[in-house]
Formats: C-alpha cells, sequence, structure tokens
C-alpha cells in the first residue's frame, strides 16, 4: 500500500500489498522542479516576479499562476512553464485561455527571472514577447562555422507506394447526431470527410485519419478555441487537411475518412490526459458506424453507399498530434477495454487495427500500445510538439509486449508541425493559418522557411504522403518490399521528392542484444539516466545545445529504468566495453543493428564494432561512419541513427553468438561524443502480429470535499483488468514534500490492485484544492491506459471577500497615496487580485509626469515622457497579494512634486479578483485625489 498523507512528510510504501515485486523505493523529485523546501533564492515573493506571474498558497497548496494579456492560441503542445531550461510542468488552464496554473507544493523555482511560459519552442510570457532563442553556435561540438554536409542520396527502394493507383476516386462528407463523451459538457461532433476508390473490387482495408488540436473557430471576432463556435464563426475544417494523403490511398483501393474533433480541442484544456480518451472513444464511435455499414450498406450515408465497400478487418490509423495519442489510445482500447466510466464508446470491437500512423504526435502518458505495428512521422523543425517526443512510441515499447510489432520512427529534416494538414497551412487553408516554427526577429539557420534544408508545403505534404502509404502498404497488405523505407535499411522513395529522411526501428524481427536498461556494466564510458535531474548523471548535460527525442521528460523527473551509454573520448581507440550480466543471444540474425546518437552538425564520426563471447573469442564486424542531423538549440537532433555491420565476420572468428559477453564500440576520430540508445539482432521480413493478452492499469481520479474538521482516508481508485500477470512502475506524488517515491509492482486481473490511501484533514478556512498524484508506466507483460490519477481535496470553504477603504487616498504632491485592501477573512492560501487603472470621466487624472519615475518604470516598464494619463499606458502590472492567514495589505502610489500650480488629479483604480478556479471576478473600485501642497 501506497500511503500519503496532507499533512506530514509520509510516502511509505507498505509491503503486504507489494510483496514479491521488484525493485526498490527510491526518492524522487516532483515535476515541478528539485524536491527540498524553498530557500531565500526562490520566487516566494511575488514583488519578484517577472509581469503576469504569481505564487498563490503555501506548502502542499502552492501554485505557480501565469495569466496572459490575451487568449493563449490552441496548440499541440500545450503550455508548458520552465525555469530557465528546466521544464516545471503543464499547468492546467481555465475555458478563457488566460491563465494558467501549476500546482509546484514546496519545490524551489530557482531564479524568478527565468519562469517562462512556452508552447513548443515559442515563449508566451511578456518577458519573451518579440524575442527569439538565440540559434546558438553553428556547430556544437563540431567545427566552427560549418554545418553537416548532407549524406549520399541513400539508394532507390525496389517499390515507391507514393506512386497514385489505377482506381477512380469520389468524395463527400457525411454527419451524424453528435454524441456525448465523459468529461466533456458539450456535445461533440460526428463528421468526416470519405475519400475511396468507385471501381475498386471487393470490399477495402480503411484508413481514418485523425487531426490534432488547433484553433476550433474561425470568423467573427477572430479565430478561438470555443465548442460550439460562436454566432458568426464557423468551425475550422481541420478533418479537411487530408485529403491528399486520402486520395493518394483511395487512388491505391483503400476506403479512407478524416473525421472531426474541433468538439474536443474545445474542451480538453483541462482533461488529465490531455484528450487522449476522449479521442479515442470518437475514434472508436466512428469505426461502430463503419462495421454497422458493413453489415447492412443500405444504412449507410451516401458516400459510403456509392463507393466500395469497407474491411473492418483491415484497418489503419492515422493521427496528427494529439489525434497521433488519439488513435494510439484507440488502438489499445480496441485490445483491452477502458473503464466504462472514462469511456465513451460500450459496444463491441467489430474491427482490427493492423497499425497506425503518428504524425508529429504526443504522448504524454508515455504509454503506447505495444502490440500495434506503427509509424511515428518526427517533423525535424517542429515548432509546436518542438521535443519530438513521439519517439517513445518506439522506445517505451521494448520489452513491454511480444516484440513483434515493428515500430518505426521516420525523421523528417526541414519539416514542421503544421504542414503535413493543407487547413493548418498558409495559402491552402480556409480558415487564419502560420508556419509553427515561428522565426521571432532571429533567423534559424536550419528551419527558418528559405534554408537549404527547411522544407516547403508541398514537399512536406508530398513527403507525408508517401510514409503515410508506405505504412498501409506494410501494415495492412502486408508487402514486405516496403519495409526498408521504415525500419533503418537506408532506402528512399522517389515520390517522397528531396525530403532528406532517416528512420530507424525497434521489434519486427529484431532479437534484444545489449540493451543498457537491462543488466549492463560499462567500461571506457559510463550507463546515463535519460530522465534525471542530477547533471552528473544525466545523459545530456547542462548547458548543451538543443534536445534529444530519446530522453523525452514524463510526469516525473527522475525515472528509473530509462538509460544509454554516454561515450566521450579524448584519444582514436579508446574502446568503451558493455558486458551483459547474463549470455546474449544473437543467433540466427544476420547483422547486429544498433542506433547510435552523434551531436548535431558534426561530420565523420567513425567507429570500429567488436564483439566478445563467453569464452573470450573476439571478432570486429566492421567499421561505420555517422553525420550529425542538421541542428540548432531550437531543434531535437540528438537522434538515434540505425547502423548496421553483418555477422558474417564474427561466425568466421568463431564467436559464439549464442553466448555473448560484450560490444565494444571504438572510436576512430581524434575527439568526440556519442550516445548508444540500444542494439538489437537483425535479420529482414516483417512477422505476423498476434496481439498478446496483457494486463491493464487504469489510474482513477477521486474528488473529495475537505470537510470542516478531522482526518479522513480515502483510496486511490486503481483498476487492473486484461489477462496475465504484468509489471508497472507505480509513482506517487506526496503535494506536503515535493518528492516522489515510485516501485515496480507485479499486477494480475482477479488479484487486489495496488492500494493507494491518501489523508485528508479538514478546515473551515478558504484554501485551493490539493491534488495527490499518481502515475503509472508499464514496464513489461502490462499495458496503461489512464496514467494518471489520484485524489483531489476539494476546498469547500467560501473565498472570503475582498474590500478597500482608503488609508491616506488623499495626498499632496510628493505624498503618498494609500488603500488597505483587506479580506473579510484569513484564508489558508496567498490571495492576489490585479489592480486596473481606469479613465477617469470627471475632473483632470493624473498623469505619468506625477507619480514617482521609478514606481513607473517598475511597474510598466514605460518612461513619464511623454506626459499622459495613466490610464492610457499599457503594461502596468499592479496587483495587491494577502498572505496566507492575514486580513490586509496596503498599495500604494508614490507622487511626486512639481512647481505647477494645478488643479486637483485624480486617479480610478479597479480590483479583479480570481477565484478557485482561476477565473477572473471584478472587484470594487475606488479612487485617489492628489492637490498641490498647502
Amino acid at each position: 500500500m501506497f500511503r500519503v498523507r496532507r499533512t506530514g512528510v509520509v510516502a511509505a510504501l507498505l509491503l503486504a500489498a507489494l510483496a514479491g515485486s521488484p525493485g526498490s523505493t527510491q526518492a524522487q523529485q516532483n515535476t515541478a522542479g528539485p524536491a527540498g523546501p524553498a530557500s531565500a533564492a526562490d520566487a516566494d515573493d511575488p514583488g519578484g516576479l517577472p509581469a503576469g506571474w504569481s505564487l498563490t498558497g503555501a506548502g502542499a497548496a502552492r501554485q505557480l499562476v501565469w495569466r496572459s494579456d490575451r487568449p493563449v492560441p490552441i496548440s499541440d503542445a500545450g503550455v508548458a512553464f520552465y525555469s530557465g531550461t528546466r521544464f516545471l510542468g503543464r499547468p492546467v488552464g481555465t475555458p478563457d485561455g488566460r491563465s494558467f496554473r501549476l500546482a509546484v507544493g514546496p519545490a524551489r523555482l530557482g531564479d524568478p527571472s527565468g519562469l517562462q511560459a512556452r508552447t513548443g519552442e515559442r515563449r508566451l510570457d511578456a518577458a519573451g514577447a518579440g524575442q527569439n532563442r538565440p540559434a546558438g553556435p553553428e556547430a556544437p561540438e563540431g567545427r566552427p562555422g560549418l554545418s553537416a554536409r548532407p549524406s549520399a542520396r541513400p539508394p532507390v527502394n525496389a517499390v515507391d507506394p507514393g506512386k497514385p493507383g489505377s482506381y477512380r476516386t469520389a468524395t463527400g462528407d457525411y454527419k451524424l447526431p453528435s454524441v456525448r463523451l465523459p468529461g466533456l459538457a458539450e456535445r461533440v461532433e460526428m463528421r468526416a470527410v470519405v475519400v475511396a476508390p468507385t471501381d475498386a473490387p471487393g470490399h477495402r482495408p480503411l484508413a481514418l485519419f485523425l487531426h490534432g488540436r488547433h484553433t476550433t473557430c474561425y470568423g467573427g471576432d477572430g479565430s478561438g478555441g470555443d465548442w460550439p463556435c460562436p454566432t458568426g464563426s464557423r468551425p475550422v475544417p481541420s478533418y479537411r487537411g487530408y485529403l491528399a494523403d486520402q486520395k493518394l490511398l483511395a487512388s491505391q483501393g483503400y476506403v479512407t475518412v478524416s473525421i472531426a474533433a474541433n468538439g474536443i480541442n474545445g474542451q480538453d484544456y483541462a482533461a488529465e490526459d490531455g484528450g487522449a480518451q476522449a479521442r479515442s472513444s470518437l475514434v472508436r464511435q466512428h469505426l461502430a458506424r463503419w462495421a454497422g455499414w458493413a453489415a447492412r450498406p443500405d444504412s449507410a450515408p451516401p458516400i459510403v453507399r456509392r463507393t466500395a465497400g469497407a474491411d473492418l478487418s483491415r484497418v489503419l490509423l492515422v493521427g496528427h498530434s494529439r489525434g497521433g495519442e488519439g488513435v494510439n489510445r484507440a488502438a489499445m482500447d480496441s485490445l483491452s477495454p477502458a473503464p466504462a466510466d472514462q469511456d465513451g464508446y460500450h459496444g463491441p470491437v467489430r474491427w482490427h487495427i493492423r497499425g497506425t500512423v503518428l504524425i508529429g504526435p504526443t504522448i504524454f502518458g508515455q504509454n503506447p500500445a505495444p502490440d500495434v505495428p506503427s509509424v511515428t512521422i518526427l517533423p525535424g523543425c517542429d515548432g509546436d510538439v518542438s521535443d519530438l517526443q513521439g519517439q517513445m512510441y518506439l522506445d517505451a515499447t521494448r520489452g513491454v509486449g511480444r516484440g513483434a510489432a515493428l515500430h518505426s520512427a521516420v525523421h523528417m529534416i526541414g519539416a514542421n508541425h503544421n504542414f503535413f494538414n493543407s487547413e493548418w497551412t498558409p495559402g491552402q487553408a480556409q480558415a487564419p493559418a502560420e508556419d509553427d516554427f515561428w522565426s521571432g526577429d532571429e533567423r534559424d539557420r536550419v528551419c527558418s522557411p528559405g534554408t537549404a534544408t527547411r522544407l516547403t508545403a508541398r514537399q512536406q505534404q508530398a513527403a507525408g504522403a508517401t510514409y503515410i502509404a508506405a505504412a498501409a502498404r506494410l501494415f495492412v497488405a502486408g508487402d514486405d518490399r516496403v519495409r526498408p523505407l521504415l525500419d533503418g535499411s537506408g532506402r528512399r522513395a522517389p515520390s517522397a521528392g528531396p525530403a532528406r529522411v532517416l528512420t530507424h526501428a525497434v521489434g519486427g524481427r529484431r532479437t534484444p542484444a545489449f540493451l543498457p536498461d537491462g543488466r549492463v556494466s560499462v567500461d571506457g564510458g559510463r550507463l546515463c539516466d535519460e530522465v534525471t535531474e542530477v547533471v552528473s548523471a544525466a545523459c545530456l548535460g547542462s548547458g548543451r545545445n538543443g534536445v534529444s527525442p530519446h530522453f523525452a521528460p514524463w510526469a516525473a523527473s527522475q525515472e528509473p529504468g530509462r538509460r544509454a551509454v554516454a561515450l566521450r573520448w579524448t584519444a582514436a581507440g579508446s574502446p568503451v566495453r558493455i558486458r551483459s550480466a547474463r549470455p546474449v543471444s544473437v543467433a540466427g540474425s544476420r547483422a547486429l543493428a544498433l542506433r547510435l546518437i552523434v551531436p548535431p552538425n558534426t561530420r565523420d564520426n567513425r567507429f570500429d564494432i567488436r564483439l566478445t563471447d563467453t569464452a573470450g573469442h573476439r571478432a570486429t564486424l566492421g567499421s561505420v561512419r555517422l553525420d550529425g542531423l542538421p541542428g540548432t538549440d531550437r531543434t531535437a537532433s540528438y537522434w538515434g541513427q540505425e547502423v548496421r555491420l553483418p555477422l558474417a565476420a564474427a561466425i568466421r572468428a568463431g564467436v559464439d553468438t549464442h553466448r555473448l559477453k560484450a560490444l565494444e564500440i571504438v572510436p576512430r576520430t581524434r575527439t568526440g561524443q556519442a550516445w548508444l540508445v540500444d542494439s538489437w539482432g537483425w535479420r529482414a521480413g516483417t512477422p505476423t502480429v498476434r496481439a498478446a493478452d496483457l494486463a491493464r492499469v487504469d489510474i482513477g481520479r477521486l474528488t473529495v470535499e475537505e470537510g470542516d474538521a478531522g482526518a479522513r482516508t480515502y483510496h486511490v481508485p486503481v483498476t487492473v483488468t486484461g489477462h496475465g500477470k504484468g509489471t508497472v512502475r507505480l509513482f506517487v506524488a506526496d503535494p506536503d514534500t515535493g518528492r516522489t517515491t515510485s516501485r515496480e509492482i507485479t499486477v494480475r486481473p482477479g488479484d487486489p490492485a495496488p492500494d493507494v490511501t491518501v489523508e485528508v484533514r479538514g478546515n473551515t478556512r478558504f484554501g485551493y484544492d490539493v491534488s495527490h498524484d499518481v502515475f503509472a508506466k508499464a514496464v513489461r507483460g502490462a499495458v496503461v491506459g489512464t496514467y494518471r490519477g489520484g485524489v483531489t481535496a476539494h476546498n469547500d470553504d467560501p473565498m472570503p471577500a475582498f474590500e478597500v477603504t482608503p488609508a491616506s487616498a488623499r495626498a499632496a504632491e510628493g505624498g503618498k497615496l494609500t488603500w488597505r485592501i483587506g479580506l473579510s477573512a484569513p484564508a489558508d492560501v496567498d490571495l492576489q487580485s490585479d489592480i486596473a487603472l481606469v479613465r477617469v470621466t470627471g475632473g483632470t487624472e493624473l498623469s505619468t509626469t506625477d507619480v514617482d519615475p521609478q514606481w513607473l518604470r517598475n511597474t510598466s516598464g514605460k518612461e513619464p515622457l511623454p506626459s499622459r494619463p495613466l490610464s492610457q499606458v499599457s503594461g502596468f502590472f499592479l496587483f495587491a497579494g494577502i498572505p496566507a492567514g492575514r486580513t490586509s495589505t496596503e498599495f500604494t502610489i508614490p507622487t511626486v512634486r512639481d512647481r505647477l500650480h494645478e488643479r486637483e488629479e485624480t486617479v480610478r483604480l479597479r480590483l479583479t479578483v480570481y477565484d478557485e478556479t482561476g477565473r477572473p471576478h471584478a472587484g470594487p473600485e475606488f479612487t485617489g485625489t492628489v492637490h498641490d501642497p498647502a
């Protein structure tokens, strides 16, 4: 049992529920940053925070709040808070898109001047407005001023899946009654566009497309994220953005449908999983309709009746951005049903998903469907999901399922996030659209439009369509001839045009060899942690330009079991040996495949690769040469390239490939760095995939009333379904200490579920809700659906009312105007109100030259001259914060004395107060008067 108390420093693992499970409890850090008590260096004083930022509450209820002066545009990555380069977490937004809150508890935030609100690689907060992060050195850790030269173009593949087929096609929409989905207040549309062949024989495979999170409405007062769309505006037709991909597949004999999801995009701002379960439900609602139409064709919409019938035993799902995470969850839910109270589809599964294509996807939970083949397209210039976290659709499947499903990553250099959807592409879209890779004031030498490496929209769309068709041909049609385009074999398709595409894969016919996550030791290098805040243990330390998709952060800032091998050398020939605690077998494999990362923009990184067996026989397999990917500090270019070396040399030398002991990587360049992600025995072919009967874990969320007194104990709802025995890692965050503990546990349907208890103490003072969060991640033999849940102690006490009384609201020039801002009762948390300057309608208004110039600069960033009324100054950041336990504070405007004889001047102000959800409410108005000295 995990037990977490609301007060006190307790996060204990009780062995009764965890007996026999491997691993050990490890103290870890909250997602908000390093654990430990707040220090003097923290941004605890709201006055020390940048404009728009505030800290509220104390202890477990402490929250970091950022308010924007305008609605934040909808994006797939969503808003994230950072302290410098350190990820703090993803805040919860309010419906108006202006206010965002992140529970940070007692965690240290560091230098307050480093606080940033970002979406992807774009700064949102006032301190970053108009800025663009510098492009960084021309060639990190390589030759200055020299980007990596493109390698010679790879050979052409035997077949080109991007060539149009011979079938004629028809296009049309259908619109069905909207549906209700759990957790969403408004109904969600059931609308789609179908492109299908008209002359193809028999029933044809079905490809379903799901777009990502984008603006929902346009027209009227502009683009926004409302749902339903306000009067005078129209829905953005994001679902029509894949027509070119659909037409290509339809000409090749596929029935295609692209579905609308604006109703989810407009309501998922507060969803704990970012809307993944809702999107899965919507996908399966459409698949259920198609299954019904296949059984009763006369009930289908006209466009479905007049085109080829769909074969629901052969389904490909294609998802873009959050749509990628949605179709991954739909594939999982089709094999292992989600808990009924969380799911929006409860009917039979009358389809078989053969594979998924995930385009620039999110994967907030990092729990992919391990036994469903996938292709993940990683855009090298993605400005939205800029960390390329979709890499986890490969890396997080290792060792989880049967291992037969091929999981491919397609790294497309020069592609951005939006242009895969023509309705998100300027010049093609009906609604306003933009390039998501934001150049700002600084030109990025890799990703700004017009650079040698950046693709145009048409080039990117042609390449995307080609690789979607390749996945369909491999996973659905079973044509193994396209596999070399996807699995790291180094082939290209002419239809992809000039796009430079690199691929690697896990699964398929690969056999695990030397995996850093396993029981290995390293000489000459070091095992490094992919996710940690201990700089000396991290794979990529501080001060490095760019990031690695392989090391994408997760809900916990310290994650056991995710490791790589770091190599650093200062002399050629210095070997790095990776030794396995148990003999490794690659018998039956034709080659040894390695995924190696070399720094971006570096050239001619050369390595010899050797194998040694348990008897001491050694052989050099050969040499490999790698150039780094083009990159800047704004790209995720530390990416593993697949290299293969035939095992023939080892077999000739008498090395026993059934009992390998060590892998040696010997650098042949003078100095450098590299990282080994993993290594595999490889052979050609694509095996038949049979979905395993895996245990499934879902974490629920229980919301309880705080109560007025006493303590109550609650159990976090943890559901275990499915079949068989599996292992997951459970993380429990203590909001009082900011620490997270974790342990591997064994789960089996029918056995008692892991017991996580939370103690909640009540009182009669206002405070914020306190969340006791639990996270889960699959390790082996299991899948995790809803990865995040816990117990939320809901504040049930009313918020005190704000009131303003004059302390010195009439002053002579050179004096101070002062008001006392009070509360009707003390609260358990800091309460803050914003103060706005309002135009004076009668008399003379206090001007910029009447107040202390330093006060003006500190609160608005503006200069006194030219003199103008205070209400006409933009950018004022005025507030009044009342600490927890107190009932009042003072707000002061210092004035200056001049030599002019003037009439009395007035300043008019209005409070804006925020409730516990962050919604603004108009507070009292108050005034002050300044007169000439007597």
